[in-house]
């Protein structure tokens, strides 16, 4: 029996999913597909939450599957690999997917698709984790912006006169009657993570704009690992804004500020976006790292930040930007070094918007801080935790003997970075 194929990536939903949308519309039986790659699998430890979050939702798709009479064919491997052996295995008549756009990804996905065609088989993808990708956002001489506010207000006009909010939630072809087993994490060298990825939550955003700045109002959606790995669309949250709600919309385009940067731009992956501070002589003290990665600086909100991140998997935003200006500014550590920590780490992480957002931090990246602006830790927690109330939750030996000083003096360390940086652009 010919078959359609719709490979699910990091779009883990059976409703509003656009790559599913069109594959149950076409005239063949659909398979859903699920590949555990193992090119990104061999990085990540044992107990890696996300991989714990993908296993359950990849779980619940299975489980609704059933109801089809049908299964979530999950695979581990080589994904080339694996689509070789697919294509001897099965009559495969059409491939649905929804787009990537990460270097990786697109490296991929041109892989299989070379390799499929040869086969006679239709590869279709489809634009479904954005409202706007690639080319969709460009300015009048066809360039890429690499400013985010005239990015944003061509994005706003855009989306009011000509975005795409249909939602993919059409049942009208069938799922092939199969029964696959599903695998449990074991199977792929895992193991279930202490950490869970909280379920997201829109009902606060009424007061967003006056609360994200305050870590311990705790009023963040925690919307990120969600929108990371697709179990919610970009269309299904946009559509519960209101006209109230443009600071978090704003947030939103920022992510797809960020993807079209690495789409245009792949080297700032490895690369500073702007050369010139290429010349930067970065002290990448180990030591001082390690102090920074335990959350052990000296500087409570720094420090809470980092625990936060190391016992959850999430940062508050605001912290987030304090603790990437400390590592890079105070401490003149390379902002790969963070990017790559962070990526470890986070639920959310998001391989466009964690490069974009240290770039930011450390003044080599598109429409960045100037490299001058160094956050004060100290008057950030006076201003964004008066009562100290993120602090001693994270950091329960501050105000006691038991608190280490600071590890660098932020007037000299200030100092030393304005120079620093001068210094580098100069010799650049």
């Amino acid at each position: 029996m010919k078959i359609s194929i719709c490979w699910f990536r990091r779009d883990l939903r059976l409703d509003d999913n656009t790559a599913l949308h069109h594959a149950l519309e076409s005239d063949l039986p659909v398979m859903a597909l699920f590949i555990f790659d193992r090119n990104i699998l061999h990085e990540l430890d044992a107990d890696d939450p996300r991989v714990t979050f993908i296993h359950q939702n990849l779980r619940s798709i299975h489980e609704r599957l059933k109801k089809y009479g049908s299964s979530l064919l999950v695979l581990h491997g080589d994904p080339v690999k694996i689509w070789k052996e697919l294509t001897v295995r099965y009559e495969i008549g059409k491939v649905f997917v929804n787009r990537d756009y990460e270097p990786y990804a697109l490296e991929r996905d041109l892989k299989v698709e070379l390799l499929v065609s040869k086969k006679n088989i239709q590869w279709h993808s489809c634009k479904d984790q954005v409202i706007f990708e690639k080319n969709e956002i460009l300015k009048k001489d066809g360039s890429p912006y690499t400013v985010f506010t005239p990015y944003k207000n061509r994005w706003l006009q855009q989306f009011k006169t000509n975005a795409s909010m249909t939602p993919g939630n059409s049942r009208s072809g069938a799922f092939l009657k199969f029964d696959h087993a599903f695998p449990e994490l074991g199977a792929i060298g895992f193991q279930e993570s202490a950490i869970k990825v909280r379920e997201y939550d829109l009902s606060g955003l009424d007061d967003y704009a006056d609360t994200r700045d305050y870590p311990a109002a705790d009023t963040t959606t925690y919307l990120g690992p969600h929108l990371r790995f697709g179990t919610v669309s970009i269309r299904q949250v946009i559509s519960h804004l209101g006209d109230a709600h443009g600071v978090f919309l704003g947030e939103l385009i920022w992510r797809e500020f960020f993807m079209q940067v690495l789409f245009h731009y792949p080297d700032v992956v490895s690369q500073n976006f702007r050369p010139k501070y290429n010349g930067i002589t970065w002290r990448n003290h180990e030591a001082e790292f390690e102090k920074w990665c335990g959350g052990n600086t000296g500087y409570p909100m720094v420090d809470a930040g980092m625990r936060q991140l190391n016992h959850t998997g999430f940062m508050h935003n605001r912290v987030r930007m304090v603790a990437a200006s400390f590592l890079c500014k105070h401490l003149l550590i390379d902002w790969r070094w963070g990017e790559s920590y962070f990526a470890e780490k986070l639920l959310d992480y998001e391989l466009s918007s964690n490069n974009g957002n240290w770039q930011w931090a450390a003044g080599t990246g598109c429409d960045a801080a100037p490299y001058f602006r160094v956050f004060n830790p100290s008057e950030q927690m006076k201003k964004f935790d008066p009562d100290q109330a993120y602090v001693k939750k994270w950091v329960p030996e501050f105000g006691t003997s038991g608190y280490g000083a600071p590890m660098v003096n932020h007037p000299f360390a200030r100092s030393r970075a304005l120079e620093t940086y001068k210094k580098g652009i100069m010799i650049f």
